[in-house]
């Protein structure tokens, strides 16, 4: 059982504030990418909670690793992010709050390991044809850092 299954199994649906990360992963040609989620939830950047023991980092890089086979490594935090706009309810009703850590990355590699079910696709996108995400990231960052060097 993870670590947030056993916080639900005793606390149900009830409020969690949760550590976390997430990535953003350009392409070279001025777009992001992005995730969308078998659940339903709509479109997100690469992002997961940070299990106990690790390090944001390792959580960025195992979080994107499982959800796009893709190998990241990390450039710079480009902030973190929190508060009640950052509050989500997931379609079975578990309630969270994240405080986010968001990471430039640039991808180094590919995995042939299976991808997470949690995606149902992949893709990247420019500011003008952006779906709404499920968190909101300034989109101004997150399409100022897919442009700086080193991405």
């Amino acid at each position: 059982m993870s670590y947030i299954q056993t916080l639900r199994a005793k606390v149900g649906h009830d409020l969690l504030l949760l550590p976390g990360v997430a990535a953003v992963i350009p392409d070279g040609k001025g777009r992001i990418l992005l995730q969308e989620k078998s659940s339903g939830e709509g479109w997100s950047l690469p992002a997961g909670g940070i299990e106990p023991g690790e390090t944001p980092e390792q959580a960025i890089t195992r979080e994107v690793l499982e959800e796009t086979q893709l190998q990241v490594r990390t450039i710079q935090i480009l902030g973190a992010f929190g508060g009640k706009e950052f509050r989500h309810v997931y379609p079975n009703g578990d309630a969270v709050e994240y405080t986010v850590i968001l990471y430039l990355c640039s991808v180094a590699g590919h995995s042939h390991s299976p991808r997470d079910p949690e995606t149902k696709s992949l893709r990247y996108f420019t500011e003008s044809d952006m779906p709404a995400l499920a968190l909101p990231y300034p989109v101004e960052l997150l399409f100022a850092a897919a442009g700086r060097p080193g991405s």
